[in-house]
This record gives C-alpha cells, structure tokens and sequence, in this order.
C-alpha cells in the first residue's frame, strides 16, 4: 500500500510494435474479476477521451496490453503465457485472441527474470499461450543469462534497430475457433445489416480474421491509418462486416455479444501490391510486395498490421480461391510480403493440402522487444 493505492510489481517492455504491461501471475489475485479491474486502472481505460492519461496506456488499441506470466500448464513448455487486450474507452478486457507481437517479448521476460535457464548463447523458449491454446518457439541470443536487446535487425514502424527474435507460431489454425476455414468455406457472402451482401474470406489461423476486397468497398486499399481514420462510414461498415463475419464463424451468438469481444476476429482490407506511402515517408514500390494490407483492430485502423493478423493474412494468400490469394502475387518463396502503413511484414508461412483439407505447419516470423521499465505500477486500492 502507498497511501490509498496499492503496488504491484510489473515490468514495461515493448514487443514488436506493441507495448505492454507484464505481471507475474504470482503476483495477482487469482480472482478473474479482480485482475481485471487492475489491468483497467494500470492501463487507465475506460476514458471517454481516448488517450488513457490516468495511466500506462497509449490511447491506442497497440499500446493498450497486458501480459500475465506464469509456470507451465502443459509438460512441453516451460511458460504459460495469457494476453489482455484492454478497451481504450470502454472497460473491456477480452481474452479471445493473443497478440503476436507482445509473444516477442514473453520469452526475453521469461529468461531475465529467471523463469526459464539458459546455458550458451542462445535461448529456446517454448510459450504456451493459454489464449489460443498453441504453443510459441521463441530463439533469441543471450549473453551473461539475460536476452540480448542489440542487434541489426530493424523492424518497420519501430526506430532504431535490435536483436531478432525468432518466432515459430507451431500449428496456428483453428486458434480462436478450433477450424481454419470457420464457414467451411474459402470464401462466403455475408448479408451484412445497413451495408447489404458482401464477399468474405474468413480464416483462423493465429487469431480469426475476416478478409474484403478493398475495391468491395470503394478503396484502393493503400489509405494511410489518418485517412481512414475520418471516414467514419467506412469505418462502420468494416465494423459491421466483423459483427456479421463473427457470427458466421461462430465466435459470437449475437451482434451484441460480437460486440463484446472486439478483440476478434480482426477485419481487413485485401489489395494487389501497388506503390504506397509509409508513415515514415517512405514508399513500398509493387515490386517490393506480395499483397496490400488494410486492417482494423477495436475499431482503429492499425499503425502497423498485428502480428497475428498478418500470419493468418500469409496463410489466407496460400489458400487456392480466397480474396486473399487472389489479389497476392505469389512467388517461388515460403515467405509472405504484406504492404502495411508503417513498411512491409515478412511472415513464412507452410501451408499445404493432404487429402482435400488445407494444413498449417507453422508460421514463423521475427522481432524484435526490449524492457523499458521495472518496478510497481500503482493502482486505486478502490
């Protein structure tokens, strides 16, 4: 207790290109309801202002995490590792999905705060993600026992440049709905309310994901996140697109219970590669790029495309007839380049079809995380 709050010891770390809060499971009530309302206060949601002031939050649905940390549940892993995506203005904590990105950051934690041994210089730390219920290989460098944070490696939309972290998403499908094609299908018409019948792929493969032609809805698919931003209509049909798309897969009964769990499944707009403006600046030349991706998380387009989105994106262009794999460009490779506002994505994705049913291996992609803060992180102890 510091006079009317209370502390508990967190650890502030990015991850990728998300950042969040990271508690040790010991260190929570393990009352559900509880932790909740703490993971509300330290991010400082809900806020009808949108900028979270009140606490550790960004105001954005990528800088409004939480991780929680934990000894293993199952025998081949050696965390488990549970997300909370919190609501900017609505007191929402959904569980439904797992961030990608934020994963980068599970296994440095694990190791520096000494829940996971490392012998040599590299470290192999298998997460269990009790969100989605699949494992995560993380490998990164490690020197004198603590994650290497140094490297050449850049990522788009973080400056400066770190160590790689290589992670290997082991079996995504199926992670928020048991199936890959949820519809049974690769592509679906939606009677979507207020906006009419609309084509869909939707696909479950890291995080549930519902794909629309960009052209469908009157863009050309590489918008910056500002202008989407203030087309208020667009952003109301995408919204309306998910609502529907959750019902059909099965994640939601209702609109409003859809509505509840905002998390997923994530929506996207699909465009063939094209010359497109970054947010530094910079361009992507079509050349450059395999697809055009525009996707929308908690209701705000995204700086940079989620993680977990942009491998089920990878896996969808790899599935013969959905929206996605028609408008990608397919090359020789295993790997998947996906255009985003903040540059490309590089994900790899082994997908194939035994026996008339499409299987995913794995999908593996890299980051890069870093520990910003250690401490407490108050909260009202009201």
């Amino acid at each position: 207790m510091a006079g009317d709050q209370i502390a508990i010891r967190a650890v502030f770390m990015r991850g990728g290109t998300s950042k969040a809060l990271i508690f040790h499971d010991r260190d929570l009530p393990p009352d559900r309801a509880a932790r909740d309302r703490i993971f509300l206060a330290a991010i400082g949601s809900p806020d009808r202002n949108g900028r979270q002031l009140d606490g550790m939050g960004g105001g954005i649905s990528s800088l409004s995490k939480v991780c929680v940390i934990g000894p293993p549940s199952r025998r081949d892993a050696d965390v488990d590792y549970t997300f909370a995506q919190i609501g900017v203005e609505s007191a929402i904590v959904d569980y439904s999905g797992n961030c990608g990105n934020m994963s980068s950051a599970v296994g440095p934690f694990a190791v520096d705060e000494g829940l996971v041994k490392v012998d040599g210089p590299e470290a192999v730390v298998r997460i269990h993600n009790t969100n989605t219920r699949k494992l995560i290989v993380a490998r990164f460098a490690v020197r004198d026992g603590r994650a290497m944070v140094a490297g050449d490696f850049t990522l788009p939309g973080v400056a400066g440049s770190g160590a790689p972290i290589r992670l290997d998403f082991l079996d995504p499908a199926g992670a928020g709905t048991a199936q890959l094609l949820p519809s049974g299908a690769v592509c679906d018409l939606l009677d979507v309310p207020d906006v009419g019948t609309v084509e869909v792929s939707m696909l479950d493969a890291a995080t549930p994901c519902v794909f629309v032609a960009a052209a469908t809805l009157g863009c050309c698919g590489n918008e910056m996140p500002e202008h989407l931003d203030r087309d208020s209509a667009l952003l109301q049909r995408l919204e309306a697109i998910r609502l529907a798309a959750s019902i059909r897969m099965g994640i939601a009964r209702s609109r409003d219970e859809a509505a509840a769990r905002p998390s997923i499944p994530k929506v996207a707009m699909v465009a063939p590669p094209q010359l497109a403006r970054t947010l530094d600046g910079s361009t992507v030349d079509a050349t450059d790029a395999d697809l055009t991706v525009r996707m929308i998380s908690i209701g705000r387009p995204h700086r940079a495309i989620p993680l977990t989105g942009a491998m089920c994106t990878a896996v969808a262009s790899r599935i013969d007839g959905t929206i996605v794999n028609r408008v990608a460009v397919r090359g020789t490779a295993e790997q998947v380049r996906i255009a985003q506002p903040s540059g490309l994505t590089v994900v790899g994705a082994a997908v194939r079809c035994a026996r008339d049913q499409w299987v995913v291996d794995y999908a593996t992609v890299y980051r890069t995380a870093r520990r910003l803060m250690e401490g407490v992180v108050y909260v009202p102890a009201a």
